[in-house]
């Protein structure tokens, strides 16, 4: 009786340790959005551990994180409202290109996306977003750009419960509209410059 009662609370330990719950979305560092599809035990090693089952939809596949190493893994619940509202606000900020060598800064871009952190990723969109009037980007820019728009699109779909082009469409009409609206105020400050040469002239 005694073995039985302290199985149980053993039991009971491990499952208030779990931080998500089978059919809830999450987002892995080096993935992005998964889903939690089960929660399974596995002997690894001659151990018998209890591990989340998260399947990827975007790349096809699984991962197998263990339970009492999710939270060190970085994996996380999705963003809050307040985080998707300063995702969004990063957006309509200006881009900020360090003056670095291309080599540097990809590695930069790379870890902020591999970081799982949705403002992060968003500064990397902003960052490498092109209208039409820019010049082309080269082909390891256009990569990484699309890399991270995809991790953003995919976690702002899952946060609202929307489409993926429905988000998709989101973040490209506010990324334009602020590109726009940087655009006209340039104009106008380099029209009002020019107007003060005039003048000192």
């Amino acid at each position: 009786m005694i073995m039985a009662a302290k199985k149980t609370t053993a039991k009971k330990k491990t499952s208030n340790k779990r931080l998500f719950r089978v059919g809830q979305n999450v987002v892995y560092p080096a993935h992005g959005v998964g889903i939690v599809q089960s929660i399974d035990q596995e002997v690894i090693a001659g151990f018998d551990i209890e591990v989340y089952t998260v399947h990827f939809e975007q790349d096809k596949m699984t991962l197998r994180v263990p339970t009492v190493k999710a939270a060190t893994s970085g994996m996380r619940a999705l963003s809050n409202e307040l985080i998707l509202k300063d995702s969004f606000t990063t957006l309509k900020g200006r881009a900020r290109i360090k003056r670095t060598m291309w080599s540097r800064r990809a590695q930069e871009y790379e870890a902020k996306i591999n970081s799982g952190d949705l403002i992060l990723v968003s500064e990397v969109v902003r960052d490498l977003h092109r209208t039409d009037a820019q010049p082309e980007q080269s082909y390891s820019e256009r990569q990484l750009y699309e890399r991270a728009i995809d991790r953003m699109v995919r976690e702002v779909a899952a946060i609202r419960k929307s489409s993926r082009d429905a988000a998709l469409e989101d973040v490209l009409d506010t990324l334009a509209k602020a590109r726009s609206r940087q655009a006209a105020k340039a104009a106008k400050d380099a029209e009002a410059a020019n107007k003060d040469d005039e003048a000192a002239a």
